[in-house]
């Protein structure tokens, strides 16, 4: 058995989402849970690539589909592109999720006559760990960087942005910020118990920009 990489589930989830979008399933026929749906996708994909490559699999401990790879599966509707996703840290809106993530964009319609459910995936992006920062939040402190902002400047962002930090926290954030710049990210990431990721912007450009790639688009 070959074993999994990146780019080998990459080319792989092109292939699976072509042929997916053609797939007539009637155990999603008038499914309206996105949860469910997302399962079916997930396994069903997991198992394709299980009947050609090696690879680990996630558990609930690692967090991750792909722990080797430091890869996520997430699937999501085109009516509202967005997931969540455990909250480890702050840091995560500013250095990124700590993972890459393989995004499924689908649009579900289902065939009243022959009662069966098509999952038309429309866009396939993968977003690199370097690129899962929030997208307002990493463009405000480059843009603060950039015009010679000091430690100040950045917790009183930070601060003002409602990062969920306390000021020793922010302390050290603004710290590490300025030993180690955070690159652009492109989600957008929404505070609550879990984060709330968003990927209009990704699937926007995907392809055009670095780390945000464009792996299949009906």
């Amino acid at each position: 058995m070959t074993i999994l990489t990146v780019e080998t589930l990459c080319s792989e989830a092109a292939i699976f989402s072509a042929t997916e979008s053609q797939h007539l399933e009637p155990s999603l026929y008038g499914v309206t849970d996105g949860k469910a749906v997302g399962t079916y996708l997930e396994q069903k994909f997991r198992n394709y690539l299980k009947e050609r490559y090696e690879f680990m699999e996630g558990s609930s401990a690692s967090g991750i589909d792909f722990p080797e790879l430091l890869v996520d599966i997430k699937v999501t509707s085109i009516k509202q592109p967005q997931s969540s996703c455990p909250f480890k840290s702050a840091r995560q809106k500013i250095f990124g999720l700590g993972y890459s993530l393989l995004i499924f964009v689908y649009d579900k319609r289902d065939n009243s006559i022959n009662h069966t459910s098509t999952l038309n995936i429309l866009h396939t992006v993968y977003v690199s760990a370097e690129r899962t920062a929030d997208f307002q939040m990493t463009r405000g402190i480059c843009n603060i960087l950039d015009n010679e902002g000091n430690k100040d400047d950045l917790i009183a962002f930070m601060l003002d942005r409602n990062l969920p930090v306390d000021d020793i926290e922010a302390n050290n954030i603004a710290d590490e910020i300025l030993q180690n710049p955070p690159r652009q990210g492109f989600l957008t990431i929404s505070n609550a118990l879990q984060w709330r990721l968003q990927y209009r912007r990704v699937i926007e450009i995907a392809g055009e920009e670095e780390g945000v790639i464009a792996v299949y688009r009906s």
